[in-house]
């Protein structure tokens, strides 16, 4: 991401206020605006704020506070002023923009009846998770998801934070326009949270290869068994898997023929066997490779990958 881009994301009249930011914007990971707090950043892993002149500070209290009045006139930019019609994303919590930029949002939330989320009414809180591609971050990964020429089934691991997105997203990007390992595949991204694709109106912001399907805002099971029937892939990739229901629905897609790749919230290969959902993903050693990730300083880095036996390639 570009200064000019970071500044785009906000109303001219907020503008200058994050000019300082602007000029790190390639290290900035999230804005977070809540009315009445001071106004914080995370850059490469640390906590700053903007002070009223616009400086990067270290502390809150040299911080400049965001005010009820910037957070409408935010939300009205978001929505160019039209906020009803975005009530179908408001009510998921977030919004996408321009650049796959997504922008999180917590209030006041009505609900239904039937006890479902109608709405977030006086949102008071957003945080802007800058969308950063790293081309060519899966490049040294891909020797060992290979196999005769074909991608096979992977799952990457990792805590919150530590890349497992971003290489999803490279390795999506990869196995599509083919490498020197494989051909070009034909690949269906189930894009739940708009995090991989980063779709605005439908279309792809990031770079997902040539031959990639996005389903973007589906729900991961929906989405999956929609995009096997319609698609046709040959590779399919899911963000974030977490329960039962995804892992039925992962096992559909596999019993087709078709390969998968996904990510799960982890921290090792011991925390998987534990997950009761993947129970039968391991005893049938569905998956062939278990790649763990972790942030070192302000990278992340793959600190293990281990096979369907779940013996170590790489320590």
């Amino acid at each position: 991401m570009t200064g000019e881009e970071l500044l785009r994301i906000f109303p001219t009249a907020m503008q200058k206020r994050f000019c300082a930011a602007a000029k790190r914007a390639e290290e900035i990971q999230e804005i977070h605006l809540r009315v009445l707090k001071p106004i914080q950043l995370i850059i490469l892993g640390s906590m700053k704020y903007i002070a009223d002149s616009g400086e990067i500070v270290n502390q809150a209290g040299q911080a400049a506070v965001f005010q009820k009045q910037d957070a409408e006139a935010f939300l009205q930019y978001l929505c160019h002023d039209s906020v009803y019609a975005f009530e179908e994303e408001i009510k998921k919590g977030y919004l996408t923009i321009p650049g796959g930029h997504r922008i999180g949002l917590a209030g006041e939330v009505a609900l239904t009846e039937s006890g479902m989320v109608k709405t977030i009414r006086n949102i008071s809180c957003f945080n802007i998770r800058i969308a950063h591609e790293i081309k060519g971050s899966a490049m040294n990964l891909l020797p060992y998801l290979y196999r005769s020429g074909n991608p096979v089934n992977t799952l990457l691991i990792s805590p919150p934070g530590c890349g497992k997105t971003t290489m999803l997203r490279d390795l999506i990007r990869a196995i599509s326009n083919g490498n020197q390992y494989g051909q070009a595949r034909m690949v269906s991204v189930i894009d739940e949270r708009s995090e991989l694709a980063g779709c605005f109106r439908g279309i792809a912001e990031n770079d997902i290869g040539y031959h990639s399907d996005v389903l973007d805002g589906c729900p991961k099971k929906t989405g999956m068994l929609m995009m096997m029937r319609a698609m046709a892939p040959q590779v399919m990739a899911v963000d974030e898997i977490g329960g039962w229901e995804d892992a039925e629905a992962l096992l559909q897609v596999i019993r087709c023929g078709i390969t998968i790749l996904v990510t799960i919230h982890g921290n090792s290969i011991e925390e998987i066997k534990g997950k009761k959902f993947l129970q039968e993903f391991l005893q049938e050693r569905i998956f062939q490779r278990y790649v763990i990730l972790a942030r070192k300083g302000d990278h992340f880095t793959v600190t293990h990958i281990y096979d369907g036996e779940l013996q170590e390639c790489l320590k």
